[in-house]
């Protein structure tokens, strides 16, 4: 797959920056692969302006890590190439101060091309661009969102730090929020700073569990810098706050998972959304993309729930979705239509895990609506009341386990046809790696079911 090229910063961006910033002596250069998990280098000031002119090599393995930071042989991608590098260009627009690091820091996202310029197939933003393109060939520009879900943990017991001492479920508890302000005003003050518009704050369905809303782009690789940026700012600011912070899907058996709820909406050459419409269920477009969505949706679990613990997220009457159902106004569904005025007529699609890589989410939630717009087909029957209680076609099922999804995954035609087969084959190679080494972990549970009565 032919990937387009993307924008390279210009060095004006880094000039301005330090003459306007002269405190600033240490910028954290962040690539995310395919596992989801920042890593990079941190470049002093006299190297910044470099980066801008000449690029960056790193690694061609930190494409394939595993979200340990393994080295995954069986990708090819270690030994075979001799662990090659690939040039590292920063990403216009992310080169920002980070206050919540303390004083004269700074940071940038990067994107990986190969040495002769082509963008690197293996890196998710450039997935992402493809699927954008796949749109723009039709004339159409997504808007995005993410939502994500996530725990503030007390950092030495690794449990949930309840705002405000709360032990049971504080559904938009205003006392909860007003408790962890100072934490809400530092990832609001962090926001700011790297020029993303954070939105609401509000507690969620767990003690110790929050949501904070991003804004809309119709810049869709915006959209997934941004949670990447955002994810990266609460970590960050929950440490200078006495907390820990985790975006892992089921983090604790007996309360709610977290997820990263994706909403999309579908700009026209002339800025109209395609899905708008009087009637709540939205255009035939939107009806269309939600055909694509449910069609795709099985193919694609291994990108939603991406490791082990995802699966144990998606039960019924979680919150979390069973099956690639949609409904309007109804949170029991997979594919949901919020509430609103005609013009703002979207899809939220509710299945990822806060877990999952925001761009290659992203991607695959793309290419399954353009699926959808080109098959032009209706959508499986609404969903009305209670999703969990639905009868559910087999061909709507979801895979239940990790093993599952990636062997349904890796022979999906239609992912390898919108994902490229190089993405499909070395992320099923990072994630069965995943798989295996996961399966011979010995685990407490272990012993306390079977060594005594064995």
């Amino acid at each position: 797959m032919t990937h387009p090229a993307l924008p390279i910063a210009p060095a004006s961006e880094a000039e301005e920056f330090l003459a306007a910033h002269p405190d600033v002596d240490a910028i954290d250069m962040i690539f995310t692969n395919m596992a989801g998990v920042p890593r990079g280098k941190r470049l002093r000031r006299h190297e910044l302006v470099s980066v801008y002119k000449q690029g960056r090599f790193l690694p061609g393995s930190l494409l394939v890590n595993d979200i340990r930071g393994d080295d995954v042989p069986e990708t090819g991608l270690v030994w075979e190439d001799g662990d090659a590098d690939r040039l590292a260009w920063p990403v216009p627009g992310t080169l920002a101060i980070t206050p919540q690091c303390g004083p004269g820091s700074a940071q940038m996202l990067v994107s990986l091309h190969e040495l002769d310029g082509r963008p690197c197939v293996l890196d998710p933003r450039h997935v992402l661009s493809s699927a954008i393109a796949a749109l723009a060939a039709r004339g159409l520009t997504p808007v995005v969102a993410c939502e994500l879900e996530f725990y503030l943990l007390d950092a030495d017991t690794a449990r949930p730090r309840p705002a405000g001492g709360a032990t049971l479920p504080h559904v938009y508890g205003l006392t909860e929020l007003a408790a962890v302000r100072p934490f809400i005003d530092a990832v609001n003050a962090a926001g700011d700073a790297a020029g993303i518009r954070i939105d609401a704050a509000i507690t969620e369905n767990a003690p110790g569990q929050m949501e904070i809303g991003l804004t809309h782009h119709a810049d869709a690789l915006r959209a997934c810098d941004e949670a990447i940026l955002f994810k990266r700012i609460v970590h960050q600011c929950a440490a200078a706050h006495g907390f820990a912070a985790t975006f892992m899907a089921k983090p604790f058996a007996d309360i709610a998972g977290s997820g990263m709820h994706i909403h999309v909406s579908m700009l026209d050459a002339q800025g109209h959304n395609i899905f708008a419409a009087d009637a709540p269920e939205g255009a035939p477009a939107l009806q269309h993309a939600i055909a694509g969505l449910q069609a795709l949706l099985p193919d694609s679990m291994a990108i939603f729930a991406p490791n082990m613990n995802s699966y144990r997220r998606l039960r019924p009457n979680t919150y979390a979705p069973t099956a690639a159902t949609w409904g309007i106004n109804n949170r029991t569904v997979a594919l949901r239509i919020p509430a609103g005025p005609p013009a703002s007529r979207h899809v939220e699609h509710r299945v990822s895990g806060a877990d999952a890589n925001p761009y290659l989410a992203v991607a695959a939630v793309l290419a399954a609506m353009h699926h959808g717009l080109v098959a032009a087909r209706p959508p499986g029957p609404i969903t009305l009341g209670n999703g969990y209680a639905a009868t559910i076609p087999p061909e709507l099922q979801l895979p239940t386990d990790w093993a599952a999804a990636l062997n349904r995954f890796t022979a999906s035609a239609p992912m390898r046809a919108a994902l490229g087969d190089h993405i499909v084959e070395m992320f099923t190679a990072i994630k069965r790696h995943e798989l295996e080494a996961y399966q011979a972990i010995v685990s407490a549970t272990d012993h306390e079911w079977y060594l005594a009565s064995s």
